[in-house]
């Protein structure tokens, strides 16, 4: 049975695996190897069972927002009218290309989406098209200032 028909049943060396990948997304099958004293093939061979398994979604360059000129960074909480447009919601934000995530939340909205934007004045063109979408009853927008912990890898227990 393959880890992909045990639907991700992670052991010691897999969880290895997965650490390095997540501080080098790049890094080689055979760096890989070396690190866990593994052969080659066999390390190649459980990072294609991570992804066909899904545990590996992809890799991607992660870049400085400031350095392609997004300087707003925001959170938006979305308060719906009700339910029922809820998938629009999701629908609009996969639209949107600002939008960096978005979750749907317990509490006083219905999503929250962090944002990345060029300015204050694209984040207010941004907030007045949002606010159009199905069913949203309006948005509360905070700005964040800084940020001092970002893109910690996945906790593997």
């Amino acid at each position: 049975m393959t880890l992909a028909q045990k639907n991700s049943e992670l052991d010691k060396i897999d969880r290895k695996i997965l650490a390095i990948l997540q501080v080098d997304g790049r890094a080689s099958a055979s760096h890989i190897a070396e690190k866990i004293n593994l052969s080659v093939p066999s390390s190649s061979e459980r990072i294609k069972k991570l992804k066909e398994a899904g545990v590996i979604l992809g890799y991607q360059a992660i870049l400085d927002p400031q350095k392609v000129g997004l300087d707003v960074l925001a959170l938006i909480t979305i308060i719906s009218n009700s339910s029922d447009h809820y998938i629009d919601v999701v629908n609009e934000a996969n639209k949107t290309p600002e939008v960096v995530w978005c979750f749907s939340t317990t509490g006083k909205g219905s999503h929250l989406m962090m944002i990345e934007t060029e300015n204050s004045q694209s984040l207010e063109k941004l907030l007045r098209n949002i606010q159009q979408w199905p069913g949203v009853k309006r948005t509360e927008t905070q700005i964040i200032l800084s940020s001092h912990k970002s893109l910690t890898p996945v906790r593997l227990p």
